[in-house]
């Protein structure tokens, strides 16, 4: 529709620019094995952050999930089959090496009832979030001096 206003995103285009980057690093490495990042959305369901990272082809033992000082880290390493390795690509966009993406948490998260599971290369970690601190109003009544 000509003349409409769009609404400017501009964390959207980061991550666009980011893919940019990506790519442009990854036509000038030699092949060898290198990090990626996986892409991970983060959400509130019933009481939860809900984190689900894209790790498509890694295996469930391949992924690690750890907590240390209120940071969640999702971590691992996919090997490149070996028989791959002679061949002649003219394009390469699949990724193998370690991957890592870190975030903060909320102070108070007891690690022990975090959850992970992985479902179609997806890695979906289930934090329950503390109770939150009631607020309180206080009134405060002027006194004669």
């Amino acid at each position: 529709m000509p003349g409409a206003l769009m609404r400017w995103e501009p964390l959207a285009e980061l991550g666009e620019l980011r893919s940019r980057f990506d790519h442009i690093f990854n036509e000038l490495t030699d092949g060898r094995q290198r990090e990626w990042t996986p892409a991970i959305d983060v959400e509130r369901d019933n009481g939860n952050l809900v984190v689900r990272a894209d790790v498509p082809g890694i295996k469930p033992e391949e992924v690690k999930i750890e907590i240390e000082d209120d940071i969640l880290t999702v971590s691992g390493e996919h090997e490149e089959r070996t028989e791959q390795k002679d061949k002649h690509f003219l394009r390469r966009e699949r990724r193998y090496g370690s991957f890592s993406r870190s975030m903060a948490l909320p102070h108070g998260v007891e690690a022990k009832k975090i959850k992970a599971k992985t479902h179609d290369g997806v890695v979906e970690v289930t934090v329950p979030l503390p109770k939150e601190a009631k607020r309180e109003t206080v009134k405060i009544t002027p006194t004669a001096a």
